[in-house]
């Protein structure tokens, strides 16, 4: 262990007791609670993990979580698999059918974001449910597949405790300006670049 003197460690305690002052008297301004609509958008990898992480804390709360998601289809995912054993606290909707470089119609990717965009305003509607996550709606909105206005204000006008996460890159200024809390994830480096492939556990 690295030798402390007590005058290092008395210099420590009082800097540290003026940091929990200020840290507390800031907290204590912080007097609203509402439902938040969460983005996580940019380059970087961990957008839908993140998501599914929040998912992971609502559940252990005993609040029940709805998911829709707009481009991953049918594949087999590990997370799909860990939540499946909550039953019917997690309600999973995976309604895409590939990214659009792979479909390669636009009536279906159309069709297919239009049907997860219903599922998905269900969902905001069950008051059971505490959390939606609404994985690569990002990605649907960028390609003009639904309605940007109608979809921020249906945003909005969720009920008042509902929080809801959306993933997916570039996230349309529109919602990022209606968000309360977005994370642009960065690109710093990544695997993929090294010639690594998609892995088990990793990236499904």
């Amino acid at each position: 262990m690295k030798a402390i003197d007590d005058a290092q460690a008395e210099r420590h305690k009082a800097k540290m007791t003026k940091r929990k002052a200020v840290q507390d008297a800031e907290v204590a301004t912080k007097t609203v609670e509402k439902g938040l609509l969460i983005i996580n958008t940019g380059p970087g990898k961990g957008k839908t993990t993140a998501a599914f992480g929040l998912a992971l804390r609502m559940l252990g709360y005993g609040r029940r979580v709805g998911i829709v998601q707009f481009v991953k289809g049918a594949w087999h995912t590990g997370e799909r698999a860990a939540f499946a054993a909550f039953g019917d606290k997690v309600v999973w909707h995976s309604m895409g059918e590939g990214f659009t470089w792979e479909t390669q119609d636009l009536r279906r990717d159309v069709a297919a974001a239009e049907a997860a965009w219903a599922k998905a305003r269900e969902l905001m509607a069950d008051p059971t449910i505490g959390l939606v996550v609404l994985d690569e709606l990002n990605i649907a909105l960028r390609y003009d597949y639904l309605d940007l206005d109608a979809v921020v204000a249906a945003l909005k006008a969720r009920r008042g405790g509902l929080h809801v996460v959306v993933t997916g890159r570039n996230a349309k200024p529109a919602l990022v300006e209606a968000a309360d809390l977005v994370t642009e994830m960065g690109a710093t480096k990544h695997h993929f670049a090294a010639g690594v492939k998609a892995q088990q556990g990793i990236e499904f």
